[in-house]
């Protein structure tokens, strides 16, 4: 039996906790005299008392944590800071939203896809422009993993959270012996490549307020900007070139930059096969979107065109989601093949959305090796990945993820068209939700406020269920889940 009241225990104290991330923007609302420090605070003081209603009745029920128990609450936990993360865009005057609204925002930004429905977004408070951001930043490496280097206080396991919310095909490995010193490593990490793409967007011209939300966003791979036209606000290639390259570190299987910053060696990136295929990948994407663009005459010369095609298509497939101009409104097939490339991602590991890169590499060479033995039908083909075998088991969770990747992908292409969007609109919109990418086409090219409140909450499940990479989410909807 699952040990529901240690769940409410771990929901009701994040809950509580969550309402420290209100501080910041009440901080940065006070310095710039925005008028919303009360909001804020009024936010913090609203979820200190929820989480505390929600904990006290089971504070004393420390049982240690199953599997089962670690996927409801990495579930229950997303929802719930998703839900309490809206409260601020609800309370918000100016522009008014609807709490669906309001819960879209929250759920773009904590599961760092980045599509927004608000517009003008200059003309926002500076506290809450810093929340939106920040928003991103404390969903990119996953709010259960941070968690889990506070929860031994409260006498639980913590390896059956990390298994459920890290993201990749392979969930056993550990970068320490202990999942704490996991995490703290996890987010030294991450803070660390944050504070150098602030100081390096900083230093190529961006405000220091500006630097700070776009590199919350960069190393998420989150996409959302303090302003509506995104990184071609700037219109500065060196600006642009910075983002290219913290939007590939950040595409990065974390547990890499942990290896080499332990060992003080480039070694570790240089051997990983996968890192190889991703690198690849993003440079010959990036010139076949360049050629394509310069051949069409959509830019009068190469250089341009490789600013802008590389840009973009490194953009697409980290699903970092920044745009540097309206590549919606690109004529021929590079609009489409980005929105395609955006279901590969990143690696395993990363911030990045998508199915991962090692995925892919799996799921090829199983199509590979069942092409030989229609050829051979008797030989012995193994699958190896760098010096590794992939098990049976390993390639069935492969296929299994991707049937319900595709599939999930297809029945929210499908609502949202029920609900009256064009197709070219739902299809780039689920696409860019599953995957986490943000931006699509057409309708939703440069915003989602066109779209009706329940095509908002479809899409917001599909960016849910793209964060916590299907299995975590999709589990709580089987009956055999609840039965054992």
């Amino acid at each position: 039996m699952m040990r529901l009241a240690s769940v409410q225990r771990i929901l009701g104290f994040l809950i509580a906790l969550s309402s420290l991330m209100m501080l910041p923007p009440a901080a940065v609302s006070l310095w710039y005299g925005d008028g919303t420090m009360m909001m804020f605070l009024s936010s913090a003081g609203i979820l200190a008392l929820l989480g505390l209603l929600i904990f006290l009745p089971v504070r004393h029920h420390k049982r240690e944590l199953r599997l089962h128990d670690g996927f409801l609450v990495v579930v229950g936990c997303w929802v719930a800071l998703a839900l309490v993360g809206a409260l601020p865009f609800v309370l918000l005057q100016s522009p008014s939203l609807t709490y669906i609204e309001a819960l879209f925002e929250s759920m773009s930004g904590l599961t760092t896809t980045g599509a927004t429905i608000i517009t003008h977004i200059e003309e926002l408070p500076k506290g809450v422009l810093y929340y939106r951001q920040q928003l991103q930043w404390l969903g990119g490496m996953g709010i259960i993993v941070l968690a889990v280097a506070i929860l031994p206080m409260l006498r639980i396991g913590g390896m059956q959270l990390y298994r459920a919310e890290t993201p990749g095909p392979i969930k056993d490995a550990k970068l320490t012996p202990r999942i704490t010193e996991t995490a703290k490593a996890l987010w030294l990490i991450y803070l660390g490549i944050t504070v150098f793409c602030a100081a390096a967007y900083w230093l190529a011209g961006m405000s220091l307020f500006d630097a700070i939300g776009h590199a919350f966003s960069t190393v998420a791979i989150g996409g959302f900007s303090t302003h509506d036209a995104s990184i071609a606000y700037f219109d500065n290639s060196t600006i642009e070139l910075v983002a290219i390259i913290f939007m590939f570190i950040s595409g990065v299987n974390f547990a890499l930059h942990f290896t080499a910053w332990r060992r003080a060696s480039m070694q570790a990136y240089f051997a990983d096969p996968e890192l190889r295929v991703y690198a690849g990948l993003l440079v010959a994407l990036a010139l076949l979107a360049s050629i394509a663009l310069f051949l069409k005459g959509t830019y009068g010369s190469f250089a341009e065109a490789l600013r802008y095609g590389a840009f973009q298509m490194i953009s697409a497939m980290t699903t970092t989601g920044f745009t540097s101009t309206e590549f919606y409104l690109w004529g021929g097939f590079v609009p489409i093949l980005m929105m395609t490339v955006a279901f590969i991602g990143g690696c395993a590991g990363s911030t990045a959305g998508g199915m991962k890169v090692i995925r892919v590499i799996l799921l090829y060479r199983q199509s590979a090796r069942e092409i030989r033995r229609l050829i051979h039908p008797h030989a012995v083909i193994q699958i190896r990945v760098g010096d590794q075998q992939a098990s049976s088991s390993v390639m069935n969770a492969v296929w299994g993820f991707f049937f319900l990747y595709i599939a999930t992908f297809t029945l929210v292409t499908v609502l949202l068209n029920a609900t009256g969007i064009d197709s070219v609109s739902a299809f780039s919109a689920a696409a860019a939700s599953i995957t986490n990418l943000g931006p699509g086409l057409s309708q939703v090219g440069a915003n989602y406020s066109e779209l009706n409140g329940a095509a908002k909450l479809v899409l917001s499940f599909a960016m849910l269920a793209g964060r916590l990479e299907i299995y975590t989410l999709l589990v709580l909807l089987t009956p055999a889940f609840w039965r054992d």
